[in-house]
């Protein structure tokens, strides 16, 4: 089993930065497999910044420029730097990893972190 647990969300003012973390648990193979995505209310929830299989990283246009993405394999941690939010910025973030075996792919997911941008 996984576990996740983000940190870090809250209220911040446009123009702001947060930086939020989540802490995986558990059989975590590759930290490659970790993403961030985001949902907004009466929307689904979409991909914000992730790895990809060549470990380069990958973001949502609308985020592009503004968020960054790290991660410690260390930790078990994976940052999402938020620079320059914007009210449209505004949702719960969820940490996700994807593990794959035999039997295909499994979601873990953590309970997820406010952000508000509001002034």
């Amino acid at each position: 089993q996984v576990q996740l647990v983000e940190s870090g969300g809250g209220l911040v003012q446009p123009g702001g930065s947060l930086r939020l973390s989540c802490v995986g648990s558990g059989r975590i193979i590759s930290m490659i497999n970790m993403a961030w995505y985001r949902q907004a209310p009466g929307k689904q929830r979409e991909l914000v910044a992730g790895f990809t299989t060549q470990d380069t990283t990958n973001y949502a246009d609308s985020v592009k420029g503004r968020f960054t993405i790290s991660r410690d394999s260390a930790k078990n941690t994976v940052y999402l730097q938020m620079d320059s939010l914007k009210p449209e910025d505004t949702a719960v973030y969820y940490c996700k990893y994807a593990r794959y075996g035999l039997d295909g792919r499994t979601d873990y997911w953590g309970q997820g972190t406010q952000v508000t941008v509001s002034s």
